[in-house]
């Protein structure tokens, strides 16, 4: 399993609405580095959602239920269906992470406007850590 981050500025689409609807196909991803990100997904893969406005913040988990397929809508990027699995007891904020100092070449920190990416397993372990109903993720 590999672990992702994806973004989304929460009065577009917000972590509730996702709880909501239960599923969505995350679509809208438009930089080449970013969309890689998409077409490394696979279905089980976890994705942790970032409200990105305001809080700037981790909020809640997703697992992937679909394989990558091509945007309709924009040939150059892809979309990947999401299923709702939590929120988290009390959101990530990106101060705490970077106050932390252990995530200076993780892209979250390092691209503030890279919308989707690659998490490292060392930031997973620490995020189990900051929210322990997290231990659940292996």
């Amino acid at each position: 399993m590999n672990y992702f981050l994806a973004k989304t500025e929460a009065a577009a689409y917000s972590i509730d609405d996702l709880a909501r609807e239960g599923r969505t196909a995350w679509s809208g991803v438009r930089n080449a580095q970013a969309v890689r990100a998409l077409n490394q997904m696979r279905p089980g893969d976890t994705v942790l959602i970032y409200h990105s406005t305001g809080e700037s913040s981790v909020v809640g988990v997703a697992k992937v239920v679909s394989d990558p397929r091509p945007d309709p809508d924009d040939p150059k990027s892809a979309i990947v269906d999401f299923e709702f699995l939590s929120r988290l007891s009390e959101p990530v904020t990106l101060q705490t992470i970077k106050q932390s100092g252990l995530f200076a070449d993780f892209a979250l920190v390092r691209q503030s406007r890279l919308s989707t990416m690659p998490v490292p397993e060392d930031f997973m372990a620490w995020l189990r850590e900051q929210r322990p109903e997290l231990k659940k993720l292996k």
